[in-house]
């Protein structure tokens, strides 16, 4: 490439080179956080009930003295990307004085979600997103791409699928680490209730369809005590749990049967199936809620991509997530367009739309 006498071409390079670049280092942000949740810093700055000096922080996180230049480094990445703030303040040292300052590190919203103590942690996405199991099978998507095989990246990688993975794991924590991110998510639900409130009015029954360990049923049966609600998932998933008078617990497999009620629930469940299987467990819904004919419904909370409407970073987050899909099930978020293909082919005469939660939508079908 020649380049102009005015600048303009050496500076699109660089313009590129800094996107590029940015792009390519973009995982070391990720596993910084990583480390923050994994140290605890924002429970420590939570506990401590004032911003922290570094030392202070490095002393409560019991690190020694060798890691707080390590630190200090971390939280400047970290408070760069929104996630601290550093200000500086007269010293608070003891004998302390004449003009002395230091910095000091405090919280922001995105690191409030970090502390462990709050209904609205969501410390276990962060560790089951940045597990090893969900990072390492990108170093073979060169492979996966040659391939003649109808296999995720996942299988590709490992040559088992994610949920077989996650069925025959003999490391307790395997499972429960999934099941613990689910829901952690599901409780950031709560919020939205309020204003989701006229979407379970007049329902008697509800069936969470993959519900996990129950927790956004809870939520939904503690703002609806009179709601009979059903947490179905595979045996395994719910044999060990308990529920309540209103609130029980059901194995068994959606692509089979689902148990009849007014509505049923998927919350996360359609993204991580193709549009065949989708379909396919539309349609068992739909025989699920047909006793009580035009009055029953099923509510989907799930990813809708609109990138007309959309700011973009949000557009970014909802890619993403839909490479996540594709990548470890053959899943995939899906524009308005393609769930409302979804859902008539399913049979079901109307829908609406509604964003919710910041990046979700709520979705509603009716027979």
């Amino acid at each position: 490439m020649g380049f102009c006498s005015n600048g303009t071409e050496e500076s699109e390079l660089y313009h590129a080179q800094i996107h590029l670049y940015k792009h390519v280092y973009n995982f070391v942000s990720s596993m910084a956080l990583k480390s923050a949740m994994e140290l605890g810093i924002a429970d420590a700055i939570h506990s401590h009930g004032e911003p922290m000096t570094l030392f202070e922080l490095a002393s409560a996180l019991k690190l020694h003295h060798s890691k707080v230049c390590v630190l200090h480094r971390f939280l400047r990445l970290l408070t760069h990307n929104g996630f601290f703030t550093k200000t500086t303040v007269a010293s608070r040292k003891e004998g302390g004085g004449g003009g002395e300052e230091e910095t000091v590190y405090d919280l922001t919203p995105p690191s409030t979600l970090l502390i462990r103590s709050k209904s609205t942690c969501l410390a276990p996405i962060v560790k089951g997103a940045l597990h090893s199991s969900s990072l390492d099978m990108w170093h073979f998507s060169e492979k996966w791409f040659t391939e003649d095989k109808e296999l995720t990246l996942y299988e590709s990688a490992t040559g088992e699928s994610f949920w077989g993975f996650l069925n025959k794991a003999t490391e307790s924590d395997t499972l429960g680490m999934f099941q613990d991110a689910m829901a952690a998510d599901s409780r950031m639900f709560k919020m939205a209730l309020e204003e989701c409130k006229h979407v379970f009015e007049g329902l008697g029954s509800l069936v969470d369809v993959g519900g996990g360990n129950g927790a956004l049923t809870r939520l939904i049966n503690e703002a609806f005590p009179h709601l009979k609600c059903t947490v179905f998932d595979q045996p395994h998933v719910v044999a060990n749990l308990t529920g309540t008078e209103n609130l029980n617990f059901v194995g068994g497999d959606m692509f089979k049967s689902i148990p009849s009620a007014d509505a049923v629930l998927l919350k996360w469940i359609l993204h991580d199936w193709n549009d065949e299987l989708s379909v396919k467990i539309l349609k068992k819904c739909k025989e699920a809620i047909s006793g009580k004919g035009k009055e029953g419904k099923v509510i989907i909370i799930d990813i809708a991509i609109d990138e007309t409407n959309d700011d973009r970073e949000l557009t970014g987050l909802k890619l993403d997530y839909d490479l996540v899909m594709l990548t470890m099930f053959n899943g995939k978020e899906r524009e308005r367009k393609e769930w409302e293909k979804l859902i008539y082919d399913a049979g079901f005469s109307s829908y609406n739309i509604t964003p919710i939660c910041g990046f979700k939508s709520l979705i509603q079908l009716y027979p």
